[in-house]
């Protein structure tokens, strides 16, 4: 049995105030601020408020997915696709929706959560991210700036690293 000191305090109590800490820490310094230099305070405040209203639509769409995902897609299916043993389909599943994906990045963090949740390693998940870099859209302007050997090799070393950064990602991570 092993001999545990306690605190006295609940784990739960600590946990359940710690996503608050930061939003109120920037409250507080907002706060301050606007009593000190309000009209640059205004300023910044009128940037974050761009910021919001440019990210909303990405983050309401990833949890749209998120929410599709979890009434749809079981931790079956997951596994099946983008789990240990998805192969090659999973290889080329994770690539091609990587290179198809639109958007900032970081609107997909949320979703690409759920698929771990669900059973996705970190294989496919670096594989998705890594791929971003790749837009056949772009291709025809990369041609027309760069020539069509450059963009080719781009494309395609772009496509291996992706492969690579996967594969190191996969050996050094928890769920491989």
């Amino acid at each position: 049995m092993k001999n545990t000191v306690t605190s006295g305090k609940t784990p739960g109590r600590i946990s359940r105030f710690r996503p608050w800490i930061f939003p109120t820490c920037v409250t507080i310094i907002y706060s301050i601020l606007l009593v000190v230099a309000p009209v640059r305070t205004g300023v910044a405040l009128q940037a974050v408020g761009r910021i919001l209203t440019q990210t909303a639509l990405p983050l309401l769409l990833a949890f749209l997915m998120m929410f599709l995902l979890n009434l749809f897609i079981t931790p079956a299916h997951v596994s099946r696709f983008m789990g240990r043993r998805a192969g090659i389909k999973g290889v080329l599943l994770s690539a091609v929706a990587g290179i198809v994906s639109m958007g900032p990045v970081f609107a997909w963090y949320p979703f690409l959560k759920a698929l771990r949740d669900k059973g996705a390693v970190d294989f496919h998940l670096a594989s998705f991210l890594s791929n971003r870099a790749v837009k056949p859209v772009m291709l025809p302007l990369m041609i027309t700036y760069f020539g069509w050997q450059f963009s080719l090799i781009f494309t395609g070393v772009g496509i291996l690293a992706a492969l690579l950064t996967a594969v190191i990602v996969s050996l050094t991570s928890r769920t491989g």
